[in-house]
């Protein structure tokens, strides 16, 4: 019976969740327009920053209530998730073009991010220690390097960017409503959907590691899946790229970083080096198939897909 009770609401999580993340991307787009700012801005912060508030939250909420070992995994299963399943299901259903800002600018910060995330862990194995941690100092490190990307993108992106003639469908006040309504949506529903499936998880008997790469990581990376989606059927591919790539990079500077900093650091312990080794992998994947054509083709996001597979058979029989 409590399954049963669990299963119907991750069902209305799955229905609150697809509906916010319509609104969400519908309310983004028409305030780039209102604004007259690139979409790709408007992908990089609000949209990425509201789809990954799941992930920010479920850090603090992880946190504040002792149960650490599960901040990390869900940072680095969401991060692969975000590449691997959710770029690779977007290039499945249509090839994804990539502007050659994102391919020179984002998609380098993304990969270099990753590699300091690995780098900040490695540095506490190289001192003698026995276990993983990122602490505080790491947490600044991330914030800081976050910040200056932040400050570079909007700078670079305003100085170049060409004003255009397209005409917003809806009004300022309008599009602020709807990008607040989705936000209400992706949240809410993203944390029934969570707590459902994590509910389920712990009734069958599967481990804390698995749980926070896999249940939790999928759940926080939800918002992400389905507004990807939903931009990939709107033609909205400057809004994905934007929310991916943006998502990435928040997830490591600010949904890890800042927790780190309020608590004093994070427990790492229960990552392992191959969890390591694929969030680098992914990104650096990303990169390379970027790089060949400017886009990430169907046969590409295919690839992608079976490297998910195989790395999450892999956690599912390890």
């Amino acid at each position: 019976m409590l399954v049963l009770i669990q299963l119907i609401l991750l069902i209305v999580g799955f229905a609150i969740l697809i509906k916010g993340a319509d609104y969400f991307v519908d309310g983004s787009s028409n305030l780039a327009l209102n604004f007259k700012v690139p979409k790709i801005i408007i992908g990089l912060t609000i949209v990425a920053f509201g789809t990954s508030a799941p992930e920010l939250a479920v850090s603090i909420k992880a946190l504040s209530s002792g149960n650490s070992d599960i901040v990390l995994g869900n940072v680095v299963g969401s991060n692969i998730l975000n590449i691997l399943l959710i770029l690779g299901v977007a290039a499945t259903i249509r090839p994804i073009l990539m502007k050659r800002r994102t391919v020179r600018k984002e998609l380098p910060i993304c990969l270099l991010i990753s590699i300091l995330l690995v780098v900040l862990m490695l540095d506490k194995a190289l001192a003698g220690a026995t276990e993983n941690y990122f602490s505080r100092a790491d947490g600044i490190v991330t914030v800081l390097f976050f910040l200056v990307f932040l400050y570079n993108l909007v700078r670079s992106a305003f100085r170049k960017h060409k004003k255009r003639k397209e005409e917003p469908e809806y009004g300022l006040i309008k599009s602020f409503f709807l990008i607040a309504i989705g936000i209400v949506g992706v949240i809410v529903g993203s944390n029934m959907v969570v707590d459902s499936a994590t509910a389920i998880a712990r009734i069958i008997g599967v481990s804390e590691r698995v749980i926070s790469l896999t249940i939790i990581a999928f759940g926080t990376s939800l918002p992400e899946l389905v507004t990807t989606i939903v931009a990939t059927k709107k033609g909205e591919q400057d809004l994905l790229v934007g929310n991916i790539i943006g998502s990435n990079i928040f997830n490591i500077a600010v949904v890890l970083g800042i927790p780190a900093i309020i608590f004093g650091g994070v427990d790492a312990s229960n990552v392992a080096q191959i969890d390591m080794v694929a969030v680098v992998l992914a990104a650096a994947l990303l990169m390379c198939f970027a790089l060949h054509r400017k886009e990430l083709s169907r046969i590409e996001g295919i690839m992608m897909l079976v490297v998910f597979s195989v790395y999450y058979g892999y956690i599912a029989i390890a």
